[in-house]
């Protein structure tokens, strides 16, 4: 063996070959990725969310509560309106402004609006005249005054009658002696206002009192046919006066239903014509 040959089998042994890198790519599956779990309120999250809107319902309604007990007691004392000084004027309105904001924009609900409301205050110089005509003449008394409406189960309109309870001292029963009763359909022409109609005028359910009737058939005598015939007739009779004709348009206007829920109703009359204050009264009509 040669001197290069040596040299070569030399650096052949002492350097040492190192094998090519393994690659395991494509071996092995991709890493997996991270999955974030979805992030759900814990119950106890929904039950505190729960209970803090019950809380503010419940303070919500104890608000409103609180608003219509003021209102209701600032009409006191007013005889529904007619003794009503300026100064009880002023805050019968902030009063009342306070009840209506807290329903402001709601649609009319008529099945709720449906039923008998009574009539607790206004400042209408039409209602207003018929109480102060009570106080000046001696011959006539008003009661109650009441707003009926008939619109459940309809879309849109309805019907709408205004009560007025009045009597004539020793002839007529007292409070409720006969019934001024002013007949309206209406149609709901926005969120809250609702036209009116007025079509009759009528006066019926007289009560005739105890003393007109010792006159008509002494208590000492029994009563005849012809006593009883008229008493009979003044029960039942029923005057109307139409206020529509064929040649003439319906008198009609806008009213406005400022608030209304379960117990209350309140009202104004589109164009200056008043406020009204009606509490729910149970139907007898």
């Amino acid at each position: 063996m040669d001197a290069s040959s040596s040299s070569s089998l030399t650096i052949l042994t002492t350097t040492t070959i190192s094998p090519p890198p393994i690659s395991f790519r494509g071996l092995l599956p991709p890493p997996l990725a991270v999955r974030q779990k979805p992030r759900f309120p814990s119950p106890l999250c929904l039950a505190s969310s729960s209970y803090s809107a019950q809380i503010v319902t419940k303070e919500s309604e104890i608000e409103l509560e609180n608003r219509k007990f003021e209102l209701l007691r600032a009409v006191t004392d007013t005889q529904r309106g007619l003794t009503a000084t300026p100064h009880q004027r002023s805050s019968i309105e902030e009063a009342l402004v306070s009840v209506e904001c807290l329903d402001a924009g709601k649609s009319i609900d008529l099945d709720l609006l449906d039923g008998t409301w009574r009539l607790q205050y206004t400042s209408a110089p039409d209602v207003l005249i018929l109480f102060q005509s009570a106080t000046t003449l001696p011959f006539f008394e008003v009661d109650q005054i009441f707003q009926k409406f008939e619109c459940r189960d309809q879309f849109g309109q309805g019907v709408v009658r205004n009560i007025v309870r009045w009597s004539i001292p020793r002839l007529l029963e007292e409070h409720e002696g006969a019934t001024l009763l002013v007949s309206a359909k209406f149609s709901v022409v926005s969120t809250r206002n609702i036209y009116l109609e007025f079509e009759e005028i009528a006066i019926q359910n007289i009560n005739v009192s105890e003393e007109l009737q010792a006159l008509l058939a002494p208590a000492i005598l029994p009563r005849s046919f012809l006593s009883l015939q008229i008493l009979q007739f003044i029960r039942s009779f029923k005057a109307q006066v139409p206020v529509r004709s064929s040649q003439r348009r319906s008198v009609g206007g806008l009213y406005y239903l400022s608030f209304l829920d379960s117990n209350m109703l309140l009202g104004r009359a589109v164009g200056g014509g008043g406020v009204f204050v009606f509490t729910r009264a149970q139907a007898f009509i």
